[in-house]
């Protein structure tokens, strides 16, 4: 049982009111090992392999993805998008939001901690101040000391391979707009455009910026998700949560002590968590809008546990309820079913499955039916009446195709002269018909027709358009 001048001391500890960090003080975030960092470099690799790389990958003949802006044409591997196929980005921009509410209902902000853009970077740029100049102790002694020879070479070491990788991410985002292969050789001989050089810049400058100088300011302050994430929570999402009543009071104690006796939680007060927080936040506050799920703190915590004998998970991935009612992991992930999650889910999957279907049986051709302005209509030299129409024959495909041209919707109609037309591999071709009938064969006026193109090698490869046939 603990001495009256013990619970004294415990309380007044309670109670304490700490000075208030200064938030624009840059953040030392220490290096730690642990399940969940690992788990970050994983998404790290993966993700920059994805983007480095995927520039790179031949397909057919050409680059696997390019978005072609001077062409109009969009290639993701074996699909060849137009400008008319923008439906399908409308599509995928609703799957992403589709898909950030659903993964934040559930998880919270995992996305921010393991795979956003700026914690990756933010990441790799921190990987690389680490290596030139030392863990958290060593940067903060170096950034605090005087300018000397060797401050100037380290930090000149670290901001030039800051810019080489910023640059590089540049010309790789650039490369998915314009060709990869041609970009580089553009680059190297100086010939590169305007417009390409200064999205390289940019691209590469935003980089530089955001995940070597705004690192966590862009999370705090700037980032959007950040300021409405909280929407979407609720107290059965998932978060990193400080067990506040297994943890308090806090306060330093010998490893072989007795905390109970001493009227201590299991938190030790070592600030390790803090001092592992990319955002440099306190966890043990509670959640907080700057927090971004990367569970830094929760391999620090468990790994002090593990020093001091004490059970882990003082810190661990659970959501506000569980915490609270000491839920079992069974429980939560019960709770984890619920209805906004259920209907996200249910939208998700149908819009996917929807998108899914309509690329699958998408037809890679693509008819648009003009009328000759110059006349309605006309006598031909047989005594039939003609109407002039233009088509453009749009071929989504990557092989040249040859089309049959039909026409029907009336007794006795007919095209005079062109029947067939040859389009190359992802082009578009013009065709200009003459479309015939007999001056009885319909009523004065506009009279519903259709247009078919077929391929001549693949009939199912078709489409037909609707018309009007006018009458005299």
């Amino acid at each position: 049982m603990s001495t009256p001048a013990k619970s004294a001391k415990s309380a007044k500890r309670v109670i304490e009111i700490k000075p208030v960090a200064d938030p624009d003080a840059k953040v030392y975030p220490r290096s730690i090992k642990g399940i969940f960092q690992s788990w970050r470099w994983v998404f790290v690799w993966l993700t920059q392999i994805v983007f480095y790389g995927l520039c790179w990958l031949p397909w057919n003949g050409r680059q696997a993805v390019l978005f072609d802006l001077d062409a109009r044409r969009f290639y993701l591997f074996d699909f060849v998008l137009w400008p008319q196929d923008t439906i399908y980005l409308a599509v995928l921009l609703a799957l992403s939001a589709l898909a950030l509410f659903l993964f934040t209902a559930v998880a919270g902000r995992l996305w921010c901690g393991y795979t956003c853009p700026q914690t990756v970077y933010t990441e790799i740029f921190l990987w690389i101040e680490k290596l030139v100049e030392g863990d958290r102790p060593k940067r903060m002694k170096l950034d605090a000391a005087p300018w000397s020879a060797r401050k100037l070479a380290l930090k000149s070491t670290k901001h030039g391979l800051w810019l080489a990788l910023a640059l590089w991410t540049g010309i790789t985002f650039v490369g998915y707009f314009t060709p990869i292969r041609e970009l580089t050789h553009g680059l190297a001989d100086f010939s590169v455009g305007p417009w390409e050089a200064f999205w390289v810049l940019f691209y590469g400058t935003a980089t530089y910026g955001n995940a070597g100088f705004l690192r966590e300011h862009m999370c705090k302050y700037i980032c959007p998700y950040a300021q409405f994430q909280f929407v979407m929570f609720d107290r059965d999402t998932l978060i990193v949560a400080y067990d506040n009543e297994r943890g308090e009071p806090r306060g330093g104690r010998a490893k072989t002590a007795d905390p109970r006796a001493a009227g201590l939680g299991d938190c030790i007060d070592c600030n390790i968590c803090v001092q592992v927080c990319p955002t440099g936040i306190d966890i043990r506050d509670g959640l907080q809008l700057e927090c971004i799920g990367c569970a830094a703190c929760i391999d620090a915590c468990d790994q002090v546990m593990d020093k001091m004998d004490y059970p882990r998970g003082l810190i661990r991935y659970s959501t506000e309820n569980a915490v609270q009612n000491r839920s079992s992991r069974g429980e939560i992930v019960r709770r984890a079913f619920r209805p906004r999650v259920l209907l996200y889910s249910a939208i998700f999957l149908t819009v996917t499955l929807a998108t899914a279907w309509s690329l699958a049986t998408r037809v890679p051709l693509k008819v648009a039916v003009n009328r000759d302005r110059a006349a309605l209509s006309r006598e031909a030299p047989d005594g039939s009446i003609e109407n002039i129409f233009r088509l453009q024959l749009t071929n989504a495909s990557e092989q040249p195709r040859t089309y049959a041209i039909g026409v029907e919707g009336l007794p006795g109609i007919r095209l005079d002269g062109l029947h067939e037309v040859s389009v190359p591999p992802a082009a578009i071709g013009d065709a200009t018909i003459a479309v015939r009938v007999d001056p009885d064969a319909a009523k004065p006026g506009a009279n519903p027709i259709r247009i078919t193109v077929a391929d001549v090698a693949r009939p199912e490869v078709a489409t037909s358009e609707k018309a009007s046939f006018w009458m005299p």
